[in-house]
């Protein structure tokens, strides 16, 4: 078919094989893997009529629409967040928004647990001690980590990835809280019986944070010094939904005054640059936007963001079309 597709990045799985078989020949792939600059994505979206994007280099809007003319069709992320797009404009040209939450899901979070664990038992700390070649062996006065097993988490955003998180939390006999704007029922009956609470009351009570909100203007910044200030001394915070949820400065300062105990984190306020003060923290388990990635899943997202595209093209129902 002559439906010209682009897709920003190189991405595991042969997409281009993919919709060849589809029939789809016209595909042009970003050769670096590397963000295109914007005069580059705007010159390189022009006819398309699908663009599978890796949402963290691209700022989806009118500019871009415009660029890539009338005959757009669908913006497939890969990603299953869709905070790059303006949502409201697609809506409004009839642009199909789509993402890859299910492969997501449970790698993700296996990666909070993975930060919860390091952050708490001082991973960072005791790897660069056994490489230090300075270890003097056991001392009943090694810096004592956190224990884990009964007590609290807190889930702010108990969607896919944060019931899932939970659900890994039973394991450790752990009491859930969660944070939402609505009801979650599904998690708060057997087993996993989380109780819903207010943000504030839920940063008082608990030991652990997991955050796994979208990013929007409403939880832009939502952990901020005041709600930090709220946190246990002893508490640990863990973030693996995206960097701007927390106000990054007031983080660094509740690490450096040992306000909190602990952080780990998958994602950053300016991604890629890391805030030098999290950077410095031997309490913040820093961790490279890797939460997602394993063969099976990056692949499996490459498949939905193919079919996305595929159906979108084809005027078929697109799989995982984004429907806020």
């Amino acid at each position: 078919m002559s439906k010209r597709i682009v897709i920003t990045r190189p991405l595991p799985g042969d997409p281009v094989d993919k919709f060849s078989q589809a029939g789809f020949d016209n595909v042009w792939v970003n050769p670096q893997d590397v963000g295109l600059t914007r005069s580059e994505l705007l010159e390189a979206v022009v006819g398309a009529h699908g663009v599978i994007d890796t949402p963290f280099d691209t700022n989806i809007n009118a500019e871009f629409f415009d660029a890539a003319g009338e005959q757009l069709v669908i913006v497939s992320n890969y990603a299953v967040g869709v905070d790059n797009v303006d949502l409201a404009e697609a809506a409004r040209r009839g642009i199909i928004v789509g993402n890859t939450p299910d492969p997501v899901t449970e790698p993700t979070a296996d990666a909070a647990w993975l930060l919860l664990l390091a952050a708490a038992r001082r991973a960072r700390q005791g790897l660069d001690l056994a490489r230090s070649g300075n270890w003097k062996g056991v001392r009943p006065l090694d810096p004592p980590g956190k224990r884990i097993i009964g007590k609290t988490l807190l889930i702010i955003g108990p969607g896919r990835i944060g019931s899932a998180v939970a659900r890994r939390a039973l394991g450790w006999d752990m009491r859930i809280l969660y944070y939402a704007r609505s009801q979650h029922p599904d998690i708060e009956g057997q087993p996993i019986n989380a109780i819903r609470v207010s943000l504030e009351d839920g940063l008082r009570e608990t030991d652990f944070v997991s955050i796994n909100c979208p990013l929007t203007d409403e939880t832009h910044h939502l952990i901020n010094a005041d709600r930090l200030a709220m946190m246990k001394s002893t508490a640990v915070l863990v973030n693996t939904a995206r960097g701007a949820v927390v106000d990054e400065e007031a983080l660094v300062k509740a690490l450096q005054s040992k306000a909190i105990f602990a952080a780990g984190l998958d994602v950053f306020e300016n991604e890629p640059l890391i805030h030098p003060g999290l950077v410095e923290a031997d309490n913040a388990f820093l961790y490279p936007h890797w939460a997602s990635s394993t063969d099976e899943d990056r692949n499996w997202m490459t498949q939905i963001a193919v079919d996305n595209v595929i159906a979108a093209l084809t005027g078929k129902p697109v799989p995982f079309e984004y429907k806020s």
